[in-house]
């Protein structure tokens, strides 16, 4: 009779490749108040974990902060938190009520890389896959004004 080879090393099956998790959009409507930012991020954290998607929860966490402080920060009406997830991309948007474009980041005085102000969207620009705001149609916006900021996070294939 042959001697039996059995060495324990058995083929694993490979698993199954998981289906991309279908589309999904979250929108949290804030007051004008510092909370709000604390809210948004938590809040940020929860829905990422539900879907699986916690590896994406530091760098989403840190984005939407900056922008939700932004809104909050430099104007005056409420504002607004929306989560989108389609083709492995978050996108992550902030409406305020005030029209006015962001300013872009530019690079910080020698003087000032120690000041905590004024370094929110360079922040953004350097963590996420792009970046942007536009004017939405009136039927888009809370107010029917304001202007959306954001930013997108692609899943690392």
């Amino acid at each position: 009779m042959p001697e039996s080879t059995d060495t324990g090393d058995e083929p694993t099956p490979t698993p199954a490749p998981t289906p991309a998790p279908s589309p999904w959009q979250y929108t949290l409507h804030i007051p004008n108040d510092l909370r709000a930012v604390a809210i948004c991020r938590r809040t940020l954290g929860v829905i990422l974990a539900a879907h699986g998607l916690p590896h994406l929860s530091e760098a989403a966490e840190l984005v939407a902060t900056e922008l939700v402080a932004n809104a909050v920060t430099h104007t005056k009406g409420p504002a607004a938190l929306r989560l989108l997830w389609a083709d492995s991309v978050l996108r992550i948007e902030v409406w305020d009520a005030d029209p006015t474009p962001p300013q872009p980041p530019v690079p910080p005085a020698r003087d000032t890389l120690l000041r905590e102000a004024g370094r929110g969207l360079a922040l953004v620009k350097g963590c996420a896959d792009g970046w942007g705001w536009y004017r939405p149609d009136d039927s888009e916006l809370p107010d029917g004004e304001g202007k959306f900021v954001w930013c997108e996070l692609a899943e690392a294939a």
